[in-house]
């Protein structure tokens, strides 16, 4: 059974709400949704995999992307999940390179695809376009860089609890679902299963989170898990 929402944003919308392309001048997000092409992938499809030459830029209007990569061994490490309004396989677009990584539609998923070359044909002749465009680009250098960040200098449950603050899109205020997979989570934050799931027991027994059904979670005290990601543990931690 699809799990796609029957009123699909149109090209125009998935440009305007993509946080790449949201400070374009609308002339510029128009003429990026006129190059675009509407793809739709059913859950478990493949989208490409690492080493294909790099089809173009992908915007997520609806659904759910997992970018992963394999080593040699077989062993998956989640780099990041690609939600409506985010972007994926920008940079091997930008830079003509082939994709650096797999992507798999994590549930029934309907993208905005602006080909490789249509987009440099519009950056090779709009220069306004490529200076607003690395705007976007820095903030999203600003992520990976708070990625790397986690990963290096934040432990286990700074981790986690980082991730949860930033999941939860209510601040608190009502229960919400993890868009993922514990699994995929877990690879994601560079933890194992049995570690994740170990802390965010500890997180609930602390009083900072409360497990709820399926995925769901409820964040009981923001402030506390703030301080968890900062790396100030309570003393249950301890």
């Amino acid at each position: 059974m699809s799990t796609l929402n029957p009123t699909q944003p149109s090209s125009v919308e998935m440009v305007r709400k993509c946080g790449l392309m949201r400070g374009l001048e609308p002339r510029w997000q128009e003429a990026l949704a006129a190059a675009g092409m509407v793809r739709r992938y059913k859950k478990g499809t493949q989208i490409f995999r690492q080493g294909d030459e790099c089809p173009g830029l992908f915007i997520v209007g609806q659904g759910l992307v997992r970018i992963y990569k394999l080593a040699p061994t077989g062993k998956e490490h989640v780099l990041h999940f690609a939600e409506p309004g985010r972007t994926f396989a920008e940079v091997a677009a930008m830079g003509r390179f082939n994709c650096p990584a797999h992507a798999d539609a994590v549930e029934d998923s309907v993208c905005l695809l602006i080909p490789t070359d249509r987009f440099h044909r519009l950056a090779q002749t709009h220069h306004e376009l490529c200076l607003q465009l690395l705007t976007g680009m820095a903030l999203w250098v600003r992520q990976l860089v708070g990625l790397l960040e986690d990963l290096v200098l934040r432990d286990a449950s700074g981790r986690v609890a980082r991730h949860l603050l930033q999941a939860d899109p209510s601040g608190g205020r009502t229960p919400f679902v993890l868009p993922m997979l514990k699994k995929d989570l877990a690879s994601h934050l560079n933890l194992t299963s049995e570690t994740l799931s170990r802390t965010l027991r500890r997180l609930a027994e602390s009083g900072l989170i409360e497990l709820l059904e399926g995925r769901q979670i409820r964040i009981v005290t923001a402030a506390g898990l703030g301080e968890v990601a900062e790396g100030l543990l309570p003393a249950e931690f301890e």
